[in-house]
């Protein structure tokens, strides 16, 4: 059959073990990684909190792939779904958190796990999704972990230069390292010898602070961090930057506060590149609109539950992010040390600071407290 919008491929990972456990039998938990911008491929290897706690929770894993992404692609071919806008229409996070409702609800059937809990996982823009996802279906989720979530860098909620004031902060912290020293010298160095191209026997001629300026300002091909963009796009960039045309307008920009030129975001500007590219206008304040931001302690703790805002105040992306409690159950754990979703990476026993694992168990027995809370409210109604 021709795949369409209504019908096509999706790419899912189930690991059914349940961990060791009882399984459905036992009502035991899911556990669900939801993809965000990128191949799902990509991430099975590195994503290792579901892994890793696996036999703990006694959980049955998904990893879900986003729509329009690696093999998850609608309307017969990834050229043809990214074709123009009228294709390109139903690639934004609403259809996504969307998909993931009627795929777990789908696994819970016919696993026959209808009392089973589910947790949902997610980092950067899947942090968001994570956090969307339990606002809008907690009939579905139990509680939801998102890390490196910056859900407040939208409309203006969090000052335009956050994220490259972090930036500016983590190289100075170098100063006084080896680290910094060797920056340093290696900047003096390209002045001094700075020769013309092929004179007398090599040349610098590259642009040094654009490539390290694109190496510290996105992850993964988060394009609408870029100034200076790399040459070769990948699948990642090519719908990040449709999603942030549609949908997805993070104001990152400068000011003299930072260590780079000023350059203020500027929404005229991005809106005439959108419409040139796709013959779309952004919708600044769509997210806000749909999922909230503004104001979002007094909102939530109103009716919002179970979700972890977890960020390492390293990552840029943090300026964005929830950094502090919002009630008993919405909780906010950053790390002083921490980076860009390093707490559901896969654990590394030998290497990890005790800061991260730390981090790593008050999350684990958070989830396990939801959990156990629903069993016993699960026992009551019985």
């Amino acid at each position: 059959m021709h795949s369409s919008i209504a019908s096509f491929p999706w790419l899912l990972y189930i690991f059914t073990c349940w961990g060791g456990g009882a399984g459905a039998d036992a009502n035991a938990p899911i556990i669900a990684y939801l993809g965000a911008e990128e191949p799902l491929d990509g991430d099975i290897s590195v994503i290792g909190f579901l892994t890793d706690n696996a036999a703990r929770f006694n959980a049955l894993l998904v990893y879900i792939e986003h729509r329009y992404c690696g093999k998850s692609i609608p309307f017969g071919s990834r050229e043809e779904a990214l074709k123009n806008a009228s294709t390109l229409g139903y690639f934004n996070s609403a259809q996504a958190v969307t998909d993931y409702a009627e795929i777990l609800l789908y696994i819970k059937e016919n696993f026959n796990a209808r009392h089973s809990p589910v947790i949902v996982i997610g980092g950067s823009y899947g942090g968001m999704l994570a956090t969307w996802f339990r606002l809008k279906y907690p009939h579905v989720a139990l509680g939801a972990l998102a890390s490196s979530a910056p859900i407040l860098y939208f409309d203006d909620i969090t000052p335009q230069n956050g994220y490259y004031s972090i930036v500016t902060r983590d190289f100075r912290a170098l100063k006084d390292h080896r680290a910094g020293r060797y920056l340093e010298l290696y900047y003096a160095d390209a002045a001094q010898y700075n020769y013309p191209p092929d004179y007398p026997a090599f040349s610098i001629d590259k642009d040094i602070l654009s490539k390290i300026f694109a190496g510290v300002v996105a992850h993964e091909g988060n394009m609408s961090c870029y100034v200076n963009p790399p040459t070769i796009e990948t699948e990642t960039t090519v719908g990040w930057r449709w999603q942030t045309c549609s949908e997805m307008v993070i104001p990152i920009g400068t000011d003299n506060t930072t260590m780079f030129q000023p350059a203020p975001f500027n929404l005229s500007s991005f809106i005439d590149g959108c419409e040139s590219l796709y013959g779309v206008s952004p919708r600044p304040h769509w997210v806000t609109t749909y999922y909230g931001g503004y104001d979002i302690k007094l909102i939530l703790q109103r009716f919002a539950s179970n979700i972890i805002f977890s960020n390492g105040l390293r990552d840029p992306y943090s300026s964005g992010g929830v950094l502090e409690n919002i009630s008993d159950s919405v909780v906010a754990i950053p790390t002083i040390n921490g980076s860009h979703c390093l707490d559901i990476l896969r654990a590394n026993q030998s290497s990890d600071p005790d800061w991260l694992v730390t981090q790593r168990e008050t999350e684990i027995e958070i989830i396990e407290g939801w959990i156990s809370k629903y069993y016993a409210d699960l026992k009551a109604i019985k």
